[in-house]
């Protein structure tokens, strides 16, 4: 381990141990379990791997067993697994290694069978004495809000439910991007901050920002959720109602047939294909201070690309054409917005653990525009390299006058 831990010799090192996992599955903050130094009866079996996952709605170990030229996968139930793992020590291994996210812990059993508990004391201080600016980068957002409830994210309790990891750790890192956004632009806070989310689904994104800006920046706001499905329409518009949230309405329909006149954020996160460029249009069309896009589905750029020739070799292979006609339109994406005002960012949302549709174009509209002729020539010069012809965005501008003709 980095620091030095604190060794306890203990004839109830093991319990402890013990006590500490199921400690960590009850509080859901259990990151991964390493068993090692195998002396069980298994052929060339090295060592076993348990991380989380959720099967049908029931919380599990995803167990990996590892040997010499091949790997066993087994999920049980947690009950289930902290037995297993109870009987594997230490009849089939002498060595333990715990993470959670509070704590580092090793059991490590000598040849004589005596256990020893390890305990990471420099982690342990620094959790107790607490990074205050990390303490605050993770409380944009309680899991005591209503809205997490009656979505299902958390239970009665206001405790997360593990199935809803993933999105709850999703929707956390969406409200930190757009909070730091949202300082960094100057809306007048005589007014209500007017919110567009295109493609909201089931709304979770969406009670977000609502809450975030309502309860956290305590600012009015009107957040309208655009979705195609009635069904979720419908859904969303009574949590709405049962939750008390003025401000937060929803509307069947998508980025092309619902066109509001004015926008201070728009959103539009899996937008598919173009329907990101029209999401991206509407945002500057209306005036947007902050355009939040998550593109996925990039088919308009790859049958028009070109591979110049130096590049031939290294693009004859699909896979590569492929990431190189997505990496080229949200280029072209991202320079069409500099070259309307905005400052721009592009970057991992979120990690590829949690979602494979992991890139944000963040734009935050400038105080001053500059004159865009030179970026313009820029990415005249980007297409032509390729061979595009057509990119979305830059038709939907150049059709409103938005940039130049």
């Amino acid at each position: 381990m980095s620091a030095t831990p604190n060794a306890q010799a203990a004839p109830d090192a093991r319990a402890q141990f013990l006590a500490v996992l199921a400690e960590s599955l009850q509080q859901q903050s259990f990151v991964k379990l390493v068993l090692a130094r195998h002396v069980g009866s298994e052929a060339d079996l090295q060592r076993i791997t348990a991380k989380p996952l959720t099967v049908k709605g029931t919380p599990s170990l995803q167990f990996v067993h590892r040997y010499k030229t091949r790997d066993i996968t087994r999920n049980l139930p947690l009950e289930q697994a902290q037995a297993q793992i109870g009987e594997w020590l230490p009849g089939a291994f002498r060595n333990a290694h715990l993470l959670t996210l509070a704590d580092e812990v090793q059991l490590e059993f000598s040849k004589k069978g005596k256990p020893m508990l390890h305990r990471n004391a420099a982690q342990q201080v620094r959790q107790a004495a607490g990074d205050e600016h990390d303490r605050e980068k993770k409380r944009y957002l309680e899991l005591s809000r209503p809205f997490l409830h009656d979505l299902g994210v958390t239970d009665r309790q206001q405790a997360l439910i593990p199935a809803m990891s993933r999105k709850w750790k999703q929707i956390n890192k969406f409200i930190e991007v757009f909070s730091h956004a949202f300082t960094s632009v100057a809306l007048p806070t005589e007014q209500p901050v007017r919110v567009a989310d295109f493609g909201s689904g089931k709304g979770y994104l969406t009670f977000a920002i609502h809450d975030y800006l309502c309860n956290t920046q305590q600012r009015q706001a009107q957040v309208t959720g655009v979705e195609l499905r009635a069904d979720m329409v419908e859904l969303c518009n009574a949590a709405a109602g049962r939750l008390e949230h003025p401000g937060l309405v929803f509307e069947q329909g998508d980025v092309r047939s619902v066109v509001p006149a004015e926008i201070d954020v728009m959103i539009a996160l899996h937008a598919c294909d173009i329907a990101t460029d029209y999401a991206i249009h509407t945002g500057i069309r209306t005036g947007a201070a902050i355009i939040m896009c998550s593109p996925c589905c990039h088919k308009q750029i790859r049958p028009q690309l070109h591979s110049p020739g130096l590049l031939k070799p290294m693009l004859q292979y699909g896979l590569h054409l492929g990431q190189q006609a997505e990496m080229l339109t949200d280029s072209l994406r991202a320079l069409y917005l500099e070259a309307c005002g905005y400052e721009v960012k592009v970057f991992e949302f979120i990690s590829l653990e949690h979602t494979s549709k992991n890139k944000m174009i963040l734009a935050t509209r400038r105080r001053e525009a500059g004159d865009p002729s030179a970026l313009l020539a820029k990415i005249a010069e980007l297409k032509a390299f390729y061979g595009v012809t057509e990119h979305c965005l830059e038709t939907l501008l150049r059709a409103d006058g938005l940039i130049a003709g």
